[in-house]
């Protein structure tokens, strides 16, 4: 749980990021190890989040940013995406931000902007891009934490995570959740493999260090029996067809215009139609 003095200071700094851009921001979310279940004691609060900006910020041809990013303080990590982009990931099935709809800590939703993008999700969403993602964010982590007999402990999540996200794409049941202990209680068996995922999970929440320390050879078993077979299913799947642009084009035209009335309405001193929940 996050305390209600740390959600109060994210969504004051939600609001700065609206007033200092001249944004409105539509979607925001917890991701990384908070929203996973296992934080560390000093874990940061990784927000995420989806903002429109007015009517003529988009009438350019001129390149413009479409990030907004805020230095970490007080452990608070601000990131986000312009809608344009955001929709643009969307329709390529991006896998973090389809995490991000899915989010269990959410600190600012337009509702009727999140419940078209949520909708849209069967249309959208591709298994073989997804698990393509995940195996390819394994095999890093594999290469870059874990190769020696001495590892980062807790970079075994970062490879445990992905896997058992493969695989629940593989069982066919949609887009990834965000919470790691959904993923091991569906896709992981009883027995030794899941026995030591629990007792790792265990020791993360409750404090314990987890830095360097010896290789956990059932962990590499599983690796080395999943990595290539993952692999060979990821290139059996059929890429499917990529849905039409047109519904996101509407989803983009109608939030731009209602930002837009929103900010007259504002202006006017009249209430906006569309409150952020």
């Amino acid at each position: 749980m996050i305390d209600d003095a740390t959600q109060t200071e994210i969504r004051r700094r939600l609001a700065a990021v609206e007033a200092e851009q001249h944004v409105r921001v539509l979607f925001a979310c917890e991701s990384g190890s908070r929203a996973w279940g296992f934080p560390s004691r000093d874990s940061d609060y990784d927000v995420r989040f989806i903002y429109v900006h007015r009517l003529n910020w988009y009438l350019s041809i001129a390149d413009r940013r479409d990030v907004i990013e805020r230095s970490l303080e007080n452990k608070i990590d601000l990131s986000g995406w312009d809608l344009r982009k955001a929709l643009g990931l969307f329709r390529k099935s991006n896998p973090p931000l389809l995490e991000w709809l899915q989010a269990g800590i959410i600190y600012r939703q337009e509702a009727t902007f999140a419940a078209r993008l949520r909708a849209l999700l069967p249309r959208y969403y591709s298994p073989k891009q997804c698990i393509y993602h995940y195996h390819h964010m394994a095999k890093g982590n594999i290469r870059v934490y874990l190769k020696g007999e001495t590892v980062w402990v807790k970079k075994y999540f970062y490879v445990l995570r992905p896997l058992l996200a493969c695989r629940w794409i593989e069982r066919g049941l949609g887009p990834v959740p965000m919470e790691f202990s959904t993923l091991v209680d569906r896709v992981t068996e009883p027995g030794p493999l899941r026995a030591s995922i629990e007792e790792l999970l265990a020791k993360k929440v409750a404090g314990v260090e987890l830095d360097e320390g010896p290789r956990v050879p059932i962990f590499h078993e599983f690796f080395d029996q999943e990595m290539p077979r993952l692999e060979a299913v990821a290139e059996d799947m059929l890429p499917g067809t990529r849905a039409d642009v047109g519904e996101l084009d509407r989803l983009f035209c109608e939030t731009v215009m209602q930002s837009d009335n929103n900010e007259l309405d504002n202006v006017t001193g009249e209430k906006g139609a569309n409150e952020i929940s």
